[in-house]
């Protein structure tokens, strides 16, 4: 019998794999890689995890957006503008405050085929 913890951690490593295969001066969505694993419903848990893995430079976790394009997790580093720092750094344009989606998205299925 699996505890719920172990449930936790499989989809933690689910939403881990795909995050380290998001390439360079792409992003993807919560709700893109809640899909990929397969529980759509799911994009707040995909933040949850994400949350976990902050502070892990080997993580691209600032390559992961909400579906507006919109830097919600942003909170969780070092600095309020650290995240968009980043994406520019990456090449990565917005659109005022969001990422011009239809140039940057990376869709997360790709990552599990």
């Amino acid at each position: 019998m699996r505890t719920n913890k172990s449930k936790d951690e499989d989809f933690f490593q689910k939403v881990y794999f795909i995050v380290e295969k998001i390439p360079f001066g792409k992003v993807t969505t919560y709700g893109s890689i809640a899909k990929a694993i397969g529980i759509r419903s799911s994009a707040r848990m995909v933040g949850w995890a994400l949350n976990s893995a902050a502070g892990d430079p080997s993580m691209p976790c600032h390559r992961v957006i909400n579906r507006n394009g919109e830097l919600t997790g942003k909170r969780h580093f070092a600095t309020p503008t650290l995240m968009k720092e980043l994406l520019e750094q990456e090449g990565i344009t917005f659109l005022d405050e969001a990422v011009d989606l239809k140039k940057h998205f990376w869709d997360a299925a790709e990552a599990v085929d």
